[in-house]
């Protein structure tokens, strides 16, 4: 069973959620915020699988309210989806760098939103390649001196080229079709570099790509 927390200051948009998500046999909804703070709480009283969490809230906004459910130890099975009335607003790559799987566009159709919330239940970024280059192209345009990426000298010859091939927002699949490698490897490849980044997911990842300098976005 997927355990999902909605945090969305609008009851007609939990509401919504809400309907399609409990008609699937396998997701449940197991508790409702109206803004960051609230969630936080009912974040740490259900340790839920997936929150998916508005990014403009009142009290605490979503980007906050990712930033300490990623720092929290005790939430780090929280995989937080942000909910966003734009494809690529200004606030997707710092919820990103704060530590969100990936985003949704209010929009989505339903069968894609249930698809996705399947695809964060299981760890993966929801970032597809064409989604991974538009949002890099617009809001990297030079590496940042954060010091995020610290651990790249540690990773392996192949594990920094799981790690380019991940910020690209190609699969394990398609990642061991390119390495020439089999799936399992390339998922250990990239586990591995996850790990000694202290990544919480695939989505961390392509930030930490971009931001080390591992990958330059185009035009830089």
């Amino acid at each position: 069973m997927i355990r999902v927390l909605l945090v969305d200051d609008q009851p007609l948009i939990r509401s919504g959620f809400r309907a399609l998500l409990e008609i699937e046999d396998d997701i449940e909804v197991v508790a409702e915020a109206a803004d960051g703070s609230e969630g936080l709480a009912l974040a740490r009283e259900h340790l839920p699988d997936i929150a998916l969490i508005d990014v403009q809230m009142p009290v605490v906004d979503g980007i906050e309210a990712t930033r300490r459910i990623a720092a929290d130890p005790a939430l780090a099975g929280v995989h937080v989806v942000i909910l966003t009335n734009y494809g690529l607003d200004e606030y997707v790559f710092n919820a990103l760098r704060a530590g969100a799987a990936g985003f949704l566009v209010k929009d989505i159709q339903p069968e894609d939103f249930l698809h996705s919330v399947r695809v964060a239940a299981r760890g993966d970024a929801l970032l597809a390649p064409s989604i991974t280059r538009r949002l890099i192209d617009r809001y990297v345009t030079q590496p940042l001196d954060t010091g995020i990426g610290t651990g790249l000298e540690d990773l392996t010859n192949r594990e920094r080229e799981a790690v380019t091939l991940v910020a690209q927002g190609l699969s394990n699949d398609q990642i061991a079709g390119r390495m020439v490698i089999s799936p399992l490897t390339a998922k250990t490849h990239v586990n591995r570099a996850m790990t000694k980044l202290h990544a919480r997911d695939r989505a961390q990842l392509v930030v930490f790509a971009y931001e080390s300098g591992l990958v330059i976005p185009r035009g830089s």
